[in-house]
């Protein structure tokens, strides 16, 4: 049985909201494999990022924040919009203020 999203998702699966923002979601077309080495990719590279604030060495931490956004362009979060139908892309926006604004109202 398989949970419900902890954020709720838009009608299109484009992306998530949290704080009543929208975050572009992965690329479902992502094969399962590929998908899961991105995902460990970035949660190393998060990690990196964690040590490297505690270290307090800026060259380390700009490194490893530069390897978390590699790891979410190649999971399609960041960078180009994976789909292709010609539709803006809103990521970061907030959902009152987007296309989904009628459907993230009736959330509530």
């Amino acid at each position: 049985m398989r949970k419900p999203p902890p954020y709720p998702v838009t009608p299109d699966g484009r992306y998530f909201v949290v704080r009543g923002r929208l975050w572009r979601c992965s690329d479902p077309s992502l094969p399962a494999a590929e998908r899961a080495a991105q995902t460990q990719r970035l949660m190393r590279a998060r990690a990196a990022v964690g040590r490297a604030l505690r270290a307090g060495d800026a060259a380390a931490e700009r490194q490893a924040r530069s390897e978390v956004d590699a790891a979410k362009v190649a999971l399609g979060e960041r960078g180009p919009a994976w789909w292709t139908d010609g539709a803006p892309d809103c990521n970061r926006t907030m959902a009152r203020h987007s296309p989904y604004a009628a459907w993230f109202d009736a959330l509530d």
